[in-house]
């Protein structure tokens, strides 16, 4: 059995291992813990990259 847990969008419930299709897979986590917050945790990751400028587009690019 895997060691990584995955949450899944369309059901929200987290299964250990890859049983479900990768559209609606978000992981892998280390923890049952960590893939039950997934949401949170994207959540988290898109606010710090809305105050930055994200890869590939340089600072004071106006174009």
């Amino acid at each position: 059995m895997s060691d990584e847990y995955f949450y899944d969008t369309k059901t929200g419930e987290v299964t250990q291992g890859r049983q479900t299709g990768w559209r609606h897979r978000m992981g892998p986590y280390a923890t049952r813990g960590e893939a039950e917050k997934a949401l949170e945790i994207a959540a988290g990751r898109n606010e710090s990259w809305d105050g930055s400028q994200g890869p590939g587009t340089p600072e004071g690019d106006d174009d």
